[in-house]
């Protein structure tokens, strides 16, 4: 839209410039950046048009029709085979490699090896992948005119803490199309809360020190509450006796109790011992349309590196083969409707309107909206599935 209108993109420009110096710089200053690292960061910076997730300034935000992130498709496109076995085969030849710095590392903090190198391989393809936007230039257009602008601000302003305490050189700050930095791909806050020091050299360094990176990705999860000793799921079979709207993590029960409920492992062993006096909670990302699990909190920490059930799921899913061999899911992922975001979005507010909390109408369809299909659906008389689909959109939309 704004390629095709250069007189407006002109006048994005010039407002950018103005928001640079009359709002980001003043408070930029009150936190301590010098004129020099501002204007270092800045120069001949101007917003990037095609970035994704932008609001023409004056323009109110809704949920954008397409969805840019992988994270956020069709649940069985996630997880395509080479991928998944490209970071497992990868992140085992790695552990080999970096045994003794991984296994310090978990005993630091707590989290087993492959949950770290699976992380490390997804992100970044173990520091092989290409990351080359100006950070600046990302994080201060996505700061002036993102629809999360207020957290992009924040980005922006510790990143250009992270120049002003010398983590980083302006022309070393390049970042993904979202504003993530270095091998782990920390978004700037990240960064100066949890970047580690693992080799002792003085410096956190995320772009070109594997155990620093490995590390990093270690103090954040342990940080959000990683449990030393317990797995983070198992893949299992849910008879039609138990509703797919029991998903959640406010919905948890003792895994021995899930278990009472018909709930197996499709390796047909029992839960481990030490897991089925504990917590579970079912997950069902695709509903009734794929593979099930019960997960325990280590699941919902991996979602706080990354807010999405797919991306904790296959790094589970690629620790899991890193550690024990590379076994795909029992359980297939069934097609599902190609759907716009605006389209989930719009079925969201139909679910809102009858009084369902589906976590938001943003087009995105989490374990609440999921959850609330199953119960809509069995209230009027259809099979539960727990998933959007394009006769949903017709009813709710």
């Amino acid at each position: 839209m704004f390629a095709a209108l250069p007189a407006a993109a002109q006048n994005v420009t010039a407002q950018f410039q103005t928001w640079l110096q009359n709002d980001l710089w003043p408070a930029a200053r009150a936190r301590g950046i010098s004129q020099q690292t501002f204007n270092a960061a800045f120069n001949g910076v101007s917003p990037n048009l095609k970035l994704p997730d932008l609001v023409t300034p004056g323009q109110t935000a809704e949920p954008p029709r397409v969805q840019h992130q992988a994270e956020f498709g069709a649940p069985g496109n996630y997880f395509a085979e080479n991928t998944v076995a490209g970071v497992s085969s990868g992140g085992r030849s790695r552990v080999a490699r970096l045994q003794q710095p991984l296994d310090a590392i978990e005993r630091r903090f707590g989290v087993p090896a492959g949950i770290l190198v699976a992380i490390w391989g997804r992100e970044s393809g173990f520091g092989g992948a290409n990351i080359p936007h100006n950070a600046f230039e990302v994080l201060g257009t996505k700061a002036f005119m993102a629809r999360r602008k207020d957290m992009f601000r924040e980005e922006v302003l510790a990143a250009l803490e992270m120049v002003q305490r010398g983590h980083v050189s302006v022309s070393a700050m390049k970042s993904s199309w979202a504003g993530a930095l270095g091998q782990p791909q920390f978004l700037p806050t990240s960064y100066l809360k949890y970047a580690y020091d693992a080799d002792g050299d003085g410096r956190a360094d995320i772009w070109d020190s594997q155990v620093d990176t490995l590390a990093s990705i270690a103090n954040y999860l342990a940080a959000h509450g990683w449990v030393k000793g317990r797995d983070w799921g198992f893949e299992v079979t849910v008879p039609d006796s138990v509703s797919c709207a029991l998903e959640g993590p406010d919905r948890g029960k003792r895994i021995s109790e899930w278990a009472s409920m018909g709930i197996t492992r499709v390796s047909g062993r029992p839960f481990p011992d030490h897991e089925a006096r504990q917590e579970g909670y079912l997950l069902m990302p695709a509903g009734r349309s794929g593979p099930a699990f019960i997960v325990t909190p280590n699941f919902y920490v991996l979602k706080e590196y990354n807010e999405s059930d797919l991306y904790a799921l296959f790094v589970g899913h690629a620790a899991d083969r890193i550690a024990y061999g590379d076994r795909r899911f029992a359980s297939s992922w069934g097609s599902v409707d190609k759907l716009y975001r605006s389209d989930i979005a719009a079925m969201q507010r139909g679910l809102e309107r009858q009084g369902y909390d589906v976590g938001g109408a943003d087009g995105l369809p989490g374990f609440r909206t999921r959850r609330s299909i199953g119960d809509w659906q069995a209230k009027n008389g259809r099979a539960p599935t727990c998933f959007p689909d394009a006769g949903l959109v017709r009813s709710l939309g």
